[in-house]
């Protein structure tokens, strides 16, 4: 049906070939009718296209994409990128049984079918009685072959073992026992545990395997339908019986088989039961029916009789879940979508014993609204079917195959148009509202293609989800596979194969890795085994579906296939949303999300092909005369990293493929003995290749320009000598096992292989799925080959631990198994440094490069490997002594290579400038759980042997102690672990070694020196501390300067009492948000004392002062004592105010804490206490004048509050009534709070710390010819001027302030001067 027009330059051969079939008129269509196809028996394919699949034994992509890229250049002509690539044969018993089958039957073309299930990754063939199940991701090698006989009472039901075209009559669907949330591990996804249920299409016989992976699951329960059913299915939907359908049944040849019942077939394990599922099925007459399928029985039940259809002829075509790898651990209620003529059903059931179904909504996706689906009655169409449906595994998008029979008005022929209607989800759909909108325009495939017959149309199949994204897959009823994809315009390419491999009979779609997305499609085929189809394959050879096809001679508006590879090959990014896998094959394959693929320009492939040619001539001549200038004039050295040619050159040499590594038996073939010496010729070429560029200069170009590309060649050497290391030990591991008898616990498959050998297949399968090419390649050569991609080694390591160690084996083998993956990541690691150190001089200055096993795709793989040998020791506890022994070796060893690793990753970010503080805690948390839990283990190796000798003293003790911990030691040592070595010195009672280990470990902020200070003053040891601080100044004086509450007392052993004075001071008035500490010493933040309290406070005051006394006599000296005592003033004035306070959350609050001044000052106003109201102005005595400055509007406050503290009505009406003379004037003034501030402030023998109070707020207004409106007064009359009580009371009060800022003492004499010439005013002039 989809034959996309391709050029073919054979098609003059290929014409002249009828293999018996009917020749069609020149105007129709390439696909023939229904009636014309090829028998059931003949063996070939005509009209394959010269494009399609090779032979398995021709050479493969996989080969050709490994050879450098002058080679390629030189043979481009030879390469066809738009070839799919062999996966695998079928397991020998498949061959087996067919060659038998073939034999049992005079034609050879003797029916078989089969299919693919994605989420399982199983596939499966029916040929003769037996049904073969296989995984297609394993290798040849390692696959294992389910074989299920059918029985025989089911294949003679209705005389259809006769028929060799039975095979097509069964549905197939497959159960994944496995929880999904087991399922976690993408790049190693085997099932474990699954069953089948096949269901006849005719005979509606069931048959369910409950497990194939288990003996006792093999033996099928059966179940055939009733003879009342099979006679209510014989009869026509209508009851009628036509002309046509008379015809379509006489094809066949008999009675029941002519009408096809069921179409369409899913199951769903029952949760909380053991191998219990639920199949459903719907039929031609739109009967829905439901199968409880069990290890006892099955049983059936019609659910619905008749499925809502808009015609007679209309019946469900497809069914399919909507959440393919929905959980049912919490709820047991799946949804499923049913596709009619008309329109998309959606319904949910529950799984349980009591079946429950209910429609949720429907959706008319063939109506007179074309924005809700496919639009009807328009002009030229005659029938619209929907054929397929498919949903994607977020259940969100929906696609529907449909196909459109139309009629030109114009030419009165009939074509069918084949299109892609997509739907989707929307947002936020409300009640009532419609639940699906279109996602995309309706996507045409084919706009005319030769009218078919419903039996064929409706044998087609949609699949979704491959690579490129968003493409689809069309399978028909002959076998034929198509590719549509959308880019700008729709895209077709046509999977066929040129030879005779039978039909298509499945495809699906490799499982995703890391990004979550599906890898490339795979077909299953009849003959030829199971294949892959490149992205590239897709995007290159796809070429625009046809307007209408020519007889056999291509489409109307065909162009060649050169020209369209050649047309886009120079296309701008042609991937869509991320650069595919192979494209990326010589970049970073740390599978980031792209935009498009990037590729070389065409200056870079001239330069590369130059340089391959240089590099060629060397290897036979040993000249490089002109090398350099050359490749200067081409732009060689323009592109820094991996894009630059000396890169990509060095990286073709490491991941050569050897030629006689090729082949399609993957390790039936492949010779592992051959490997070491294969690795071993790519490090001597490597090694040529490094000679080349030193010798013709290219070196020193590279070390003063792209420094970076310099140092990725040589990182190759380093990846390439581990490789050959880990081979090394990979034969060794190998040959143990064969010599030493494997134990009754060792008895699994997966124990005998070994952790390395499944860890390496572990790798190798990733590499497959992530370049398809290789697809065809054992997972063992993959790994050995990919030498530039030995990250992924511990990318694996991190994200699939779980899958080569599981938390389910024996904790003897667990440990076994994790000391064999830590010694590989170690040997891997300790040889690329060796390689460094051995090649130094050819590095380049490492400033601010990252090496690559300083990475974090490589720190996090040790880290999870560390992680979990920590757990195994602690699980590990009860075990011998020998187990511990040797997960503490192997943890010790991770730790320095991790450790080693993340001091690397440190200090290239600090030599680029960029933020390292996340980097520096990482590398801090680990080191210090690493090293501790070492410790322990060494420790308690000790008390173990102690005890065991049950002899000996503690010298002894100390002395296996000191000799155990010595390799830890020096760990600590070169990575700061001050703890550690704490630890062990104190543990060893050594004060030699800790003053060795302070000399040793000095660092910009005291080194170890200023840890054991730290520690010393945790324990309040501070005599010792002192007394260690004499060997040691300079450190003591870092941590003092960060310690002054321990400053004060090494001062006054210096006799230096000044400077212990202040820090004293400071020490008894610091606040708790004091920023005692710098950021570089956030570490002993929890180690600070606790918050002083008030006595601790006054004692360090009075400390202060007598230290102030003992210190030089100068003026200064004088100053601070005043200031000393005026904080002690202010300090008890805090005191008295928490006593005055109600106990309340604020009392609480501050009773443990000193409160800066305008803070009490506020506290004191709010009380409403006399006195306090008159000490507030004692504090701003007892502070700075620039603090009365700064806080003037405080103060103005406390005036105010000080005026309305007496009641000055009162006081007036008392003068006037009782006629005051100017003494008993004074005696009635000097109680009040105004004539006390005064004089406290303003008196003769006022105190304050600097200037006076008037010199920011005076008593007398400087201009009294301009009044103060706003409120703020600039002077004590200013403020009295807008109290409430001045306009009759302002006299005295101004009196009061007046008298109080001359008198001596609070205490009036008898003979004072009458002061009524001191304020000659009238108050009322001023207003």
């Amino acid at each position: 049906m989809f034959s996309p027009g391709i050029k073919r330059s054979n098609f003059s051969s290929r014409k002249d070939r009828k293999l018996g079939q009917t020749v069609t008129v020149a105007d129709s269509p390439t696909t023939p009718l229904g009636d014309n196809r090829n028998s059931a028996f003949d063996t070939s394919i005509p009209n394959r296209p010269s494009t399609g699949t090779p032979a398995p034994w021709a050479p493969r992509l996989s080969v050709l994409a490994r050879i450098p890229q002058a080679n390629k250049n030189e043979k481009r002509d030879e390469r066809d990128p738009i070839k799919p690539v062999f996966v695998g044969e079928f397991p020998q018993a498949v061959h087996d049984e067919y060659g038998s089958f073939l034999q049992q039957h005079a034609r050879g073309g003797a029916f078989i079918s089969g299919g693919m299930d994605k989420h399982t990754c199983l596939s499966w063939i029916i040929c003769g009685s037996k049904l073969f199940i296989w995984s297609f991701l394993s290798s040849t090698a390692s696959k294992k072959c389910f074989v299920l006989e059918l029985p025989s009472n089911i294949l003679e039901n209705g005389d259809i073992k006769r028929d060799s075209c039975h095979h097509a009559r069964w549905l197939l669907t497959v159960i994944n026992w496995d929880s999904p949330s087991r399922g976690t591990n993408k790049v190693a996804q085997h099932c474990n545990s699954a069953g089948i249920v096949m269901c006849n299409r005719t005979t509606r016989a069931i048959l369910y395997w409950p497990d194939i992976y288990h003996d006792a699951g093999r033996t099928p329960v059966t179940s055939c339908a009733s003879s009342d059913e099979l006679s209510s299915n014989s009869s026509p939907i209508d009851g009628k019986i036509t002309p046509d359908r008379q015809q379509q049944r006489s094809k066949h040849g008999s009675g029941s088989d002519g009408l096809i019942s069921f179409n369409s077939l899913i199951a769903s394990a029952i949760p909380n039961t053991r191998h219990a599922c639920i199949a459903l099925a719907t039929s031609c007459r739109g009967e829905l029916w439901q199968f409880h399928c069990s290890p006892t029985g099955v049983s059936r039940n019609k659910v619905y009789q008749d499925i809502k259809s808009s015609k007679s002829r209309g019946y469900p075509k497809s069914l399919i879940w909507r959440f393919p790898y929905s959980s049912l651990e919490e709820e047991p209620k799946r949804q499923l979508f049913i596709l009619t003529d008309h329109e998309i059903q959606c319904f949910s059931i529950k799984l349980c014993a009591d079946f429950t179904m209910s429609q949720l909504w429907s959706h008319a996706i063939v109506g007179t609204d074309g924005d809700l689906g496919i639009q009807k009655n328009l002009a030229g169409q005659k029938q619209i079917w929907p054929l397929h449906i498919q949903v994607d595994d977020h259940g969100k998008v929906i696609t529907v195959l449909v196909a459109t029979f139309c009629k030109d008005r114009i030419s009165s022929s009939s074509y069918t148009q084949y299109s892609l209607l997509t739907m989707q989800y929307k947002s936020e759909a409300e009640v009532h509202e419609r639940v699906l909108e279109k996602k995309a325009p309706i996507q045409v495939i084919i706009p005319k293609a030769r009218v078919e017959d419903e039996n064929f149309l409706f044998s087609m199949r949609l699949r979704v989800g491959g690579k490129p994204s968003g493409s689809a897959i069309i399978l028909s009823g002959d076998g034929t596979a198509t590719v549509s994809y959308y880019r700008n315009s729709t895209r077709l390419y046509q999977f066929d194969l040129p030879y005779d491999a039978g039909k298509v009979l499945d495809a699906s779609v490799l499982p995703p890795t890391d990004d979550g997305e599906d890898g490339a499609w795979v077909v299953l085929t009849e003959k030829a085994g199971i294949w892959a189809i490149p992205e590239k394959a897709i995007v290159l050879g796809g070429v625009e579906p046809p307007e209408r096809s020519l007889s056999r001679k291509g489409s109307s508006n065909e162009r060649s296939g050169q020209e369209e590879r050649r047309n886009l090959m120079f296309e701008g990014n042609f991937a869509p949303r991320r650069a595919s896998s192979d494209a990326l094959d010589a970049g970073d394959r740390q599978r980031a999300i792209v935009s498009g693929v990037p590729r070389q320009t065409v200056q870079d492939e001239e330069s590369e092909a130059l340089l391959s040619n240089f590099f060629h001539e060397f290897l036979l001549s040993g000249k490089v005369d002109g090398v350099i200038e050359k490749l200067k004039s081409s732009g060689a050295f323009e592109r820094d990293g991996e894009v630059n040619i000396f890169v990509r050159t060095s990286r073709s040499v490491v991941d050569a493929l050897a030629k006689h590594w090729t082949t399609t038996r993957g390790a039936e073939i492949l010779a592992m003995a051959v490997l070491s010496t294969q690795l071993i010729d790519k490090q001597q070429k490597h090694e040529s290749f490094l000679q080349f560029l030193a010798l013709s200069k290219c070196h020193e170009e590279l070390c003063s320009g792209p420094r970076h590309s310099l140092q990725i060649i040589l990182e190759h050497g380093e990846k390439l000598a581990a490789m050959i290391q880990l081979r090394e030990l990979q034969s060794m591991i190998s040959q143990n096992r064969s010599t030493i008898a494997v134990s009754q616990s060792l008895s699994s498959d997966n124990q005998i292989s070994g952790a390395l050998w499944d860890f390496i297949q572990l790798v190798g399968e990733r590499a497959r799925r992530n370049t398809v090419l290789l697809m065809d390649r054992d997972n063992a050569e993959v790994f050995y080959s990919k030498v530039s991609e030995l990250e992924q080694v511990f990318y694996c390591l991190e994200k699939q631990l779980e899958y080569i160690i599981s938390i389910e084996q024996p904790l003897v083998v667990q440990i076994q198994r994790a000391c064999e993956l830590s010694n590989a990541c170690v040997t891997i690691v300790r040889t690329a440094m060796h390689y460094k150190v051995k090649h130094h001089l050819w590095y380049p200055p490492p400033d601010g490069l990252t090496l690559w096993y300083c990475q974090p795709i490589v720190r996090n793989g040790l880290w999870s490997i560390a992680s979990f040998i920590l757990h195994l020791s602690k699980e590990a506890s009860g075990f011998g002594t020998s187990s511990n022994s040797e997960l503490y070796s192997h943890l010790e060893a991770l730790a320095e290579v991790l450790l080693e690793a993340s001091s690397g990753a440190i200090t290239a970010k600090m030599e680029r400038g960029e933020e390292h503080k996340g980097l520096l805690d990482e590398y801090c948390s680990r080191r210090e759980t690493l090293l501790d839990s070492l410790y322990q283990q060494v420790k308690g190796f000790v008390e173990a042997g102690y005890k065991d000798i049950n002899v000996g003293s503690e010298e002894q003790k100390e002395e296996n102690l000191r000799k155990l911990s010595s390799n830890l030691l020096s760990i600590a040592k070169r990575h700061e672990g001050y703890q550690t070595m704490w630890d062990i010195c104190c543990d060893l009672n050594d004060s030699v070694l800790l003053r060795d280990l302070m000399h040793e470990s000095m660092g910009p902020r005291g080194g170890f020196s200023y840890f054991v200070f730290t520690q010393l003053h945790m324990k309040k040891q501070f005599s010792k501390l002192l007394r260690l601080g004499e060997e040691f100044h300079e450190e003591l004086s870092i941590f003092l300067k960060h310690h002054r509450d321990l400053l004060w007392l090494h001062e006054i052993f210096l006799n230096q009492f000044s400077s212990a004075s202040e820090t004293l001071h400071d020490v008894a008035l610091c606040q708790d948000d004091d920023p005692i500490l710098t950021d570089e010493d956030e570490m002993d933040a929890c180690h600070e004392n606790p918050q002083p309290t008030f006595a601790d406070r006054r004692w360090l005051l009075n400390l202060s002062k007598i230290a102030a006394l003992a210190g030089i006599k100068d003026t200064d000296s004088e100053i601070k004592v005043k200031r000393i005592e005026a904080d002690l003033k202010i300090l008890k004035l805090q005191e008295k105010v928490i006593k005055v306070l109600p106990t309340d959350e604020t009392k609480q609050s501050i009773e443990k804490q000193l409160l800066c001044p305008e803070e009490l000052i506020e506290l004191c106003l709010k009380s409403g206490d006399r006195e306090l109201a008159l000490q507030v102005f004692d504090v701003f005595a007892w502070t700075s004048s620039t603090f009365r400055g700064n806080h003037r509007n405080l103060l103005e406050m406390c005036w105010k509050n000080a005026a309305d503290q007496d009641h000055w009505e009162q006081l007036y009406q008392a003068s006037i009534t009782e006629g005051w003379s100017d003494e008993e004037t004074l005696q009635h003034l000097r109680h009040t709070l105004l004539f006390q501030a005064s004089n406290r402030c303003y008196g003769p023998r006022a105190e304050t710390i600097e200037d006076g109070f008037d010199k920011v707020l005076p008593l007398r207004q400087e201009n009294p010819e301009v009044p103060d409106l706003t409120g703020t007064g600039t002077s004590i009359e200013a403020i009295l001027m807008h109290h409430r009580d001045f306009a009759y009371a302002g006299k005295l009060m101004l009196t009061a302030v007046m008298l109080g800022s001359q008198q001596d003492d609070v205490k009036v004499e008898q003979e004072s001067p009458s002061p009524t010439g001191v304020i000659d005013f009238d108050a009322s002039d001023n207003l």
